[in-house]
């Protein structure tokens, strides 16, 4: 199943977001510090710390320039598998649109009690990203 976020819009450059969200050293500027903490990252890799959840890593799996990039957990620190994309659209100079979906690997059974937390994520991701000066 996949959780998809309302779409946002930003007055920023699709490739100067796609420059930053590419980057995970860039990264961590668009989470929550309240909940993430011990943020290590490369260019293509982080690792960090989520409360409740505890230890996780991310890995760029693909990028597409100014349009996509896909992220998967690191299965050699994550309890949990997911994938998530951020997607751009550009429709014009400085106006960019920006959607995120994430695709949770768990058990059927769990997709109730974790879609909720997981639609909050993605919205909350977006609200960041219009806000957020690249």
């Amino acid at each position: 199943m996949k959780i998809e976020s309302r779409i946002g819009r930003s007055s920023e450059n699709d490739r100067k977001i796609f420059d930053f969200i590419s980057n995970f050293n860039n990264f961590r500027d668009l989470l929550p510090p309240d909940r993430v903490s011990n943020w290590e990252s490369s260019g293509d890799r982080c690792s960090f710390s989520v409360d409740p959840v505890g230890k996780t890593g991310l890995v760029i799996a693909e990028k597409e320039a100014s349009t996509l990039v896909k992220i998967k957990s690191d299965p050699a620190l994550s309890a949990y598998n997911f994938t998530l994309w951020i997607q751009l659209k550009a429709v014009s100079e400085d106006d960019t649109r920006i959607k995120i979906t994430v695709e949770p690997e768990v058990n059927r059974m769990l997709l109730p009690m974790i879609k909720g937390p997981l639609k909050k994520f993605a919205d909350g991701l977006v609200d960041k990203m219009e806000e957020f000066n690249f």
